[in-house]
Order: C-alpha cells, then sequence, then structure tokens
C-alpha cells in the first residue's frame, strides 16, 4: 500500500519514512512539502541519500489521490483542517499527526489552538487514534485524530486506575518533560542549543492544549469528570516523554496489587510494559521504540499512587502509533514494522 506523508520535512515525517521503510505492507509513495517542492529528499536530510531518492511535491489532490491509498498529515495544528476535507472527498484514508481533529468540540479547539475549528462533517467522523483503548473504533475509520505525544504517555498512565475507580479524578497532578524535538524542526529560542543546554524550562503553564484533550479521553473512558494539573518542561535531550502523575487513591491498595492490575489491563497489548514493583522506567529505554513503559508505586503513608509513564516523543507520541493505526485500519497485526528494539544507550 503506497503511503503518502504530507508535511514532508519536520522530524514526524522522517520518523514515518524510518518506520514505513521496514514496513512489509506500506511504501513510503507522495511526500508532499511545499516549501521546498522539487528539491531531493535527501538534500534535507542527507542521512537519507540512496535510501529514499525522490522529489518533494507540492499538494495536489488529484495526483496524491491516483497515486496514494492512505495519507499521514504531519503538518503544523490549523493546516490539517483544510486539507483532510480535500483528501476524504477523493475517498483517502487518512490519519492525522496534528492536533486539529482531537477535540470534538469545535469551540474547545479554537479557544486552546487559537485557530479556526474544523468543519463539523469532517470533525463528526474522526476517531481518536489511542491505539490499546480504540482498537474496535480504529479499524473501521477513514480519519484518525493520532493523540498528541503528552496525552499518549499520561492517558495510557491513568486510565486503568481512573477506569477502575480506584482513585479521585478531580486531584489528578502530572509532571510531564519532553525532549526538544517535540517543538519541531522550525528554529526558535527557546530550542536555541545556548538556551536548552544544561537547564530545564517549565512551559504553558495551565495553557497548554493538550490539557483539554487528556481530560477528554479520561472523560470518555470513566464517565465522571476529570480535572488535571498539567505542567510540562523542555528538558536538554533529543528524543522522549517522561509525565509522573500523582493521584489519591479512595481505598487501601498496594503497589504490588496496582502492578497486577496494570499487567492485566494491559495483557493484550504488547506495547504497553508494566514494570515490576520497585522498578521505574527511564526515557532511554524507549527511544527509538514505539513502547509505553510504566511503573507504578503507592505510598502508604500518604495513599497516593505515583505512576511513570515514559515513551519516545517521535515514535510511540506520533509516527508509531501513527502506523500502529495504520495497521488496525487494514487488520493487520499492531506489532507490523514496530518491533524495532528500543536504542540503548
Amino acid at each position: 500500500m503506497r503511503a503518502a506523508i504530507i508535511g514532508g520535512t519536520g522530524y514526524g515525517a522522517i520518523e514515518l519514512i524510518r518506520l514505513i521503510n521496514n514496513h512489509p505492507y506500506l511504501e513510503v509513495g507522495s511526500v508532499v512539502s511545499n516549501s521546498q517542492a522539487g528539491n531531493n529528499f535527501s538534500e534535507s536530510y542527507p542521512h537519507l541519500t540512496d535510501i529514499i531518492n525522490q522529489p518533494l511535491e507540492s499538494f495536489d489532490v488529484n495526483r496524491l489521490s491516483e497515486q496514494n491509498e492512505l495519507v499521514f498529515l504531519a503538518t503544523p495544528s490549523g493546516v490539517s483542517s483544510k486539507l483532510v476535507p480535500q483528501l476524504m472527498d477523493k475517498g483517502i484514508k487518512v490519519i492525522d499527526l496534528s492536533g486539529d481533529f482531537r477535540l470534538r468540540s469545535q469551540n474547545e479547539y479554537e479557544t486552546w489552538y487559537k485557530h479556526s475549528a474544523p468543519e463539523e462533517k469532517y470533525l463528526s467522523q474522526a476517531v481518536y487514534g489511542l491505539s490499546e483503548i480504540y482498537a474496535d473504533e480504529i479499524k473501521g475509520a477513514a480519519l484518525i485524530a493520532n493523540p498528541g505525544c503528552y496525552p499518549t504517555a499520561t492517558s495510557l498512565g491513568l486510565l486503568p486506575i481512573l477506569k477502575a475507580n480506584l482513585a479521585d479524578s478531580k486531584s489528578i497532578i502530572i509532571d510531564a518533560k519532553s525532549g526538544v524535538s517535540g517543538a519541531g524542526r522550525g528554529l526558535s529560542l527557546t530550542s536555541h542549543y545556548a538556551e536548552i543546554n544544561e537547564n530545564v524550562r517549565a512551559y504553558k503553564l495551565g495553557a497548554h492544549q493538550h490539557i483539554p484533550e487528556i481530560e477528554q479521553v479520561l472523560k470518555d473512558e470513566t464517565g465522571r469528570m476529570v480535572t488535571v494539573s498539567f505542567t510540562t518542561h523542555l528538558i536538554p535531550m533529543t528524543r522522549g516523554i517522561m509525565i509522573t502523575a500523582y493521584v489519591n487513591l479512595l481505598g487501601k491498595i498496594s503497589t504490588s496489587e496496582v502492578n497486577d492490575f496494570y499487567k492485566q489491563f494491559y495483557e493484550s497489548h504488547p506495547f504497553v510494559r508494566i514494570r515490576p514493583d520497585g522498578i521505574y522506567p527511564s526515557t532511554k529505554e524507549v527511544s527509538g521504540s514505539n513502547y509505553c513503559d510504566i511503573g507504578l508505586h503507592v505510598d502508604p503513608r500518604t495513599n497516593r499512587l505515583t505512576i511513570v509513564s515514559v515513551i519516545d516523543n517521535l515514535v510511540k507520541g506520533a509516527a508509531g502509533q501513527a502506523i500502529q493505526n495504520a495497521n488496525l485500519m487494514n487488520d493487520w497485526d499492531v506489532r507490523t514494522g514496530l518491533n524495532s528494539i528500543p536504542m540503548y544507550p
């Protein structure tokens, strides 16, 4: 199956190409970058010399529909909402890695993203692509809203304990940290080497666009109002996300019991790994892979559960989950093309 990539020179697109290149049922089709159309792909990314030897294209929906069966949109927010209607009207299935179709409320999208919302006709067709939770819905979808990187790590960490109604859903605190690649390839002062090196910076306190996405999925899955305190930090590494979430338990339960419960919850999901008691994951241990590793600790003194969840923001947090969703849409094994062992060290 030929898969086009729109937004072809960003980090998410490069990860898609790396993963598709090792996928037995997918091949890289059109790669679209309006700003660099006509240039050879390897001019932007020399590491792809003699691997991807094709020119970047400008967006032409007719050509895309004739040459590709699936489209990955790796564009900034506010762009895919304008392209998706054209693609879907041509009968092409779409996996959108931007945030344009994640929030069901148009008003909420415009409040948090500061862009015009997608048309309701297409927004209502979007399926939220958290692969482990919505596999059945994803299988029949034509438009997937690939989750954000922070919401993926956060939701997978919180959902088991909240769905079981074992924790207070209104006192959740999430401390989140991301490598610099999460900011994309564009130049900015905050990602400048001299600014980020040997430095940790909190940003978007109370204003991060992933807050409503996290609360939406947690509310959907628990049937209760969920509010979170969510603080993000930029740290001096290239890849990786770690979220440390704190929840107040509603009854007495041990770390061992919580661990067993999480293992049972995710026993049929190969990309979520639960660490044994007393062992907690680090970002390096999932680098380059589609795994989400989770460690758990109950403090009997405070009766509070600490959840540590780590992913590679470019793989499980973006391109890897997009490929996982493509596998589900085509009834392929979810592990297809994603069995890479994490890169360590």
